[in-house]
């Protein structure tokens, strides 16, 4: 209980940083981030792109994946717009076509970004969607599950070896961020089940009947599922790399936005006061 009132308050804990801090706090002791290269899906709108201008502010470089590339470009104009820089400075902001949904797409995107012999030091995998309807991607896989676990777990294995050679030659540890959700613990398998692959399969083949909750609580799992394993397997290579996984708070973005009606508008405004805003 003291711990909820804590993170409501917004009081700082053993880091210093509470819930009410915001990116721009949180990365100002790291300094100069020249040095940085970071990846950062889903940028064009959210967290991810304050995520993206506050890392920019810090001085990284930055490569935007993008499905939207209009989006994406007006995203990298405003960074620069931020900067106060949209000339000379405007290779430090790059934007790649990317459908995480796609594992083709995804390839095609890894072998783009290896072809500029950039260093990568940081990939933030943020991107998510919540699906209302079913859809399956053009793998045969269901759209949530596709585009929020299966695309980013392709991205990171292909850009692994990358890290893992950046952080060698720098001596500037590497590290990888899944964007999960307290969500996650929403999935329980339905009696019988062998587990979430199984429940997956069924969903898949329409022999279970689509839950868009349920769906995307099963793909924050596979989201903290990965970030554990990967950390094992890091520990193994002695990669100096790190897994990281983490849960943003509640924030009114457009995840939630596309959600908008009478019950969930009504509910935000009563409860608006308790959420975290996207700076934080």
């Amino acid at each position: 209980m003291l711990s909820s009132l804590r993170y409501l308050a917004g009081s700082a804990g053993p880091s210093g940083y509470g819930s009410r801090t915001t990116a721009d706090e949180a990365t100002l002791p790291a300094g100069d981030l020249s040095h940085i290269t970071a990846i950062v899906t889903g940028a064009t709108s959210g967290i991810g792109a304050e995520t993206a201008r506050v890392l920019a502010r810090r001085g990284a470089r930055l490569v935007l994946p993008a499905r939207n590339l209009k989006a994406a470009e007006e995203t990298r104009a405003r960074i620069l717009a931020d900067l106060g820089d949209a000339g000379s400075g405007g290779g430090r902001v790059v934007v790649l076509p990317l459908d995480l949904s796609s594992l083709a797409s995804v390839r095609r995107f890894v072998h783009r970004f290896l072809a500029l012999r950039l260093p990568l030091n940081l990939l933030i995998n943020n991107a998510g969607q919540y699906a209302e309807r079913f859809a399956v991607s053009e793998d045969g896989v269901e759209m949530t599950f596709a585009t929020n676990y299966l695309g980013h777990f392709l991205l990171t294995e292909l850009l692994l070896p990358a890290m893992a050679d950046t952080a060698r030659a720098t001596g500037v540890q590497g590290r990888v961020v899944n964007v999960s959700s307290t969500v996650h613990a929403w999935f329980a398998a339905d009696a019988g089940d062998d587990g979430p692959l199984a429940y997956l399969h069924r969903v898949t083949r329409k022999a279970t009947p689509y839950d868009p909750t349920r769906a995307y609580a099963l793909s924050k799992l596979a989201n903290v599922l990965h970030t554990t394993a990967l950390a094992g397997r890091l520990r193994e290579m002695g990669a100096d790399v790190t897994a990281n996984c983490v849960h943003p708070g509640i924030v009114r973005t457009r995840l939630i936005r596309d959600r908008a009606g009478l019950v969930t508008n009504t509910v935000f405004f009563l409860a608006s006061k308790l959420l975290k805003t996207v700076p934080q």
